[in-house]
């Protein structure tokens, strides 16, 4: 077994896709219109659905905006560096919400971003071996 995405409702899907594709440097990997459900899914990540995890943005036509809840934690993405990646984020346009550092009570270094329907993305510094 393993994971083969996760799923968001996004209330823009044009925005969405902005953000996970200029501002994150996903791929759009796939998408479809289901005209008779009044939905859209669009599948975005770093690699092939065949090989890693992604995301699903799902938009329902004519809703614009979600309620997210307590339960939902955060999306992670790995970094090689969190104090550049939180840097070319908003370069891209998007919102830190807790720039990089270590983790209270550890010596990871992780930031917070947030996407255009307030989704919280962590970001965790993992340096690649050389």
């Amino acid at each position: 077994m393993r994971i083969l995405h996760t799923m968001l409702r996004v209330g823009d899907l044009e925005r969405s896709l902005r953000f996970y594709t200029e501002v994150l440097g996903m791929r759009l990997l796939r998408r479809k219109d289901y005209p008779e459900g009044k939905f859209t899914l669009a599948f975005v990540g770093y690699g092939d659905e065949a090989d890693t995890a992604v995301i699903e943005l799902t938009h329902n036509w004519g809703v614009d905006k979600y309620e997210l809840g307590n339960a939902f934690g955060h999306i992670a993405v790995a970094v090689d560096d969190a104090y550049k990646a939180c840097e070319e984020v908003k370069r891209r346009g998007g919102k830190v919400t807790r720039e990089a550092g270590p983790m209270k009570h550890g010596t990871t270094v992780i930031a917070f971003i947030e996407d255009p329907d307030t989704y919280k993305i962590e970001l965790i510094e993992r340096k690649q071996a050389r």
